[in-house]
């Protein structure tokens, strides 16, 4: 069957197109995308704007025609953070259901922790061992640890390179005390979940999902996407260190001339990399392979597991 999954997310609207069935792996068969960044359209009360909405119904609009031309016969639509935290985000719920009919289900950061561990998972199988994964998306970041198809524990917090770049790094290129600024409170707030990982012991294997993720891995020298999904990619912790403080210093212009770097996320990257350079260090993790497979693949296989 042709499955769609609609994947409202802080920086885009993500419709994947997939063939799947039950027991096979899911095959891409189309992708559209449209960069939004609703992470970035939020009034001083934390309400999407009222040409944000207007954008976001516009934007679901193109998607659902799109997955009507490619065949698709099911549409899994979800929200992330960017809906779940905004103060009118039951209102932007109800206007998007009435004006395009999709009925958008608002994941908590813990299922998309959970969903992102089980797309991880099914990639690397069971002789990857006990899995930590990091996930780092526009509004927040999310952990899991386990050894099963289910983690152990799985968190969510609030450090998007999306949310952290429009908040804390309003320069182009950002102000130097503001960069260690955010550098602190990064730390700050990951080194509280650390002990809820470490009681369970050390990974056997560390994953690192996302655009972001991948980005930093591209200009620290890994393949690019155009090698295929099977090459294997890692990021050091070294390489890592060694472009936090270059990136610093660029603006986003500078950083498109990066290899892999969009410009639509180029201004989110700096903050992309104090988080996952913050995350590295204080799991003490010195590589980490890039999964392909992430939310998306989390939602859809799920869906799978539970055709008859």
């Amino acid at each position: 069957m042709r499955l769609g999954v609609l994947d409202v997310g802080s920086n885009t609207v993500h419709l994947l197109v997939v063939d799947a069935h039950p027991g096979a792996r899911p095959l891409p068969a189309y992708s559209h995308k449209a960069e939004l960044r609703l992470a970035e359209l939020l009034d001083e009360d934390g309400a999407i704007s009222d040409a944000g909405v207007e954008r976001l119904v516009a934007t679901i609009h193109e998607a659902l025609q799109v997955a009507e031309d490619k065949g698709v016969e099911s549409v899994l639509p979800f929200a992330t953070s960017a809906i779940r935290e905004a103060t009118n985000g039951e209102d932007v719920l109800r206007r998007v259901t009435l004006e395009t009919d999709a009925e958008l289900q608002v994941l908590s950061g813990e299922d998309e922790a959970r969903l992102t561990f089980l797309a991880a998972r099914r990639w690397l199988g069971w002789s990857a061992g006990r899995l930590l994964v990091l996930d780092i998306g526009g509004g927040s970041l999310e952990i899991a640890y386990g050894l099963d198809e289910d983690p152990d524990v799985a968190v969510s917090l609030p450090l998007g390179a999306g949310r952290l770049t429009a908040g804390d790094l309003p320069g182009d290129p950002p102000e130097a005390d503001d960069v260690r600024t955010l550098r602190r409170r990064v730390r700050a707030e990951i080194a509280k979940v650390v002990s809820e990982f470490t009681r369970y012991g050390t990974p056997d294997q560390v994953v690192g999902t996302s655009k972001t993720f991948k980005q930093l891995a591209r200009i620290a020298g890994a393949a690019r996407s155009a090698e295929g999904l099977y090459v294997q990619r890692e990021l050091t912790r070294k390489k890592l260190e060694e472009w936090v403080p270059r990136l610093a210093v660029m603006s986003a212009e500078e950083r498109v001339t990066l290899p892999g770097v969009s410009e639509g996320r180029s201004r989110q990257l700096l903050a992309g990399a104090l988080v996952a350079e913050a995350a590295m260090d204080l799991f003490g993790v010195e590589t980490l392979e890039i999964c392909p497979w992430a939310l998306r693949e989390g939602v859809i296989l799920r869906r799978l597991d539970h055709l008859p």
